[in-house]
């Protein structure tokens, strides 16, 4: 039982340490010219659906939920935010070549149709970022818009 003890205390000792070990944040006051919505003004409609299903994990600012400020959750988010942005950053849309846009679409299109994004992982907390049936098919209609005019 003393054992027990001993390996509790030294584990919260090290959660209590690690909460001083701060995670970058990915947030940005400024909408480049760059940006996906700027670039291509997109609908009001389309553009909310976006910004609330998409943007926090693949552009250059995001609302953080109240447990990023807890380790080890906010170095999961920065990593899972890092690896969005590698794949897709909607700000930086405007310096994207012709190709790669096309490619970013093709990608958005299929994502979308497997029900692939966003992660249930996201919509389980971030339930508003769910998108429906409708909101799927419109946001495909779009893409496949822009995809076509390239």
């Amino acid at each position: 039982m003393r054992i027990i003890k001993i390996i509790l205390l030294i584990l919260l000792v090290a959660f209590v340490a690690i909460q001083f070990i701060p995670a970058s944040r990915n947030i940005s006051d400024t909408v480049p010219k760059t940006d996906f919505m700027e670039v291509n003004k997109v609908p009001a409609t389309i553009q909310n659906k976006l910004q609330m299903s998409c943007y926090d994990c693949h552009s250059n600012n995001t609302d953080y939920p109240w447990y990023n400020k807890i380790q080890p959750a906010a170095w999961f988010l920065e990593d899972h935010i890092k690896e969005g942005k590698d794949e897709l950053n909607f700000n930086e849309w405007g310096d994207y070549s012709a190709r790669r846009k096309n490619s970013k679409l093709r990608s958005i299109i299929s994502q979308i149709e497997d029900d692939k994004m966003p992660l249930d992982s996201y919509t389980i907390i971030h339930r508003d970022a769910r998108l429906s049936e409708t909101d799927q098919k419109e946001i495909i209609k779009y893409m496949n818009l822009l995809k076509n005019s390239l």
